[in-house]
């Protein structure tokens, strides 16, 4: 219970653009990896900038050491992927590709990635279609709909949306992929 408090100390405080002693909290995590737990508990804490900064260094530590988090990825398409908050939503977007996923937890998590695709927030839109280009590239069935989100995406007029979309365009043409044209 005292790493929690302790972990919880570091993310706790500021405002929504504040990310706390969120570094403090990921170099504690990752010399320490079993307290994974305790940041997986924060992540359902009932202060909603605790758990964002939590879910953001589970995405974080998913992407540097997916098995560390693989216990605890059903918080990623659980209902914290539904939450109001467009910030909890982008680090669920972000940490769904890097795990190995059961058939019914992929159907969520690409649910939710085509969900998010059409989000209003520009951060979550790219992310969410980012993602979903990694499921595209083991499930062919999902290439029309990632090329109209490209598309989408390109001709958004928003540079941030357009330069997401040629990285993943490269990133898939780079894999062998020329799907998405």
């Amino acid at each position: 219970m005292k790493r929690t408090k302790s972990l919880r100390s570091l993310l706790s405080g500021g405002d929504r653009r504040s990310v706390a002693q969120s570094n403090r909290a990921l170099a504690l995590v990752r010399s320490n990896p079993e307290q994974v737990a305790q940041l997986a508990a924060l992540a359902r804490d009932v202060d909603w900038l605790v758990s964002l900064r939590a879910m953001d260094l589970l995405e974080k530590l998913a992407h540097e050491h997916a098995e560390w988090v693989e216990p605890f990825k059903a918080l990623f398409i659980g209902t914290l992927a539904d939450s109001d908050k467009w910030e909890v939503r982008l680090q669920v977007v972000r940490a769904l590709p890097p795990f190995v996923w059961s058939p019914e937890e992929k159907r969520r998590a690409i649910e939710i990635l085509l969900r998010d695709a059409e989000h209003p927030q520009t951060f979550v839109r790219a992310w969410a279609v980012d993602g979903l280009a990694s499921f595209a590239e083991k499930n062919g069935e999902l290439m029309p709909k990632l090329r109209r989100y490209l598309r989408e995406l390109e001709e958004s007029g928003s540079k941030a949306l357009v330069t997401r979309a040629r990285r993943i365009r490269s990133r898939l043409e780079s894999s062998g992929d020329s799907r998405t044209n």
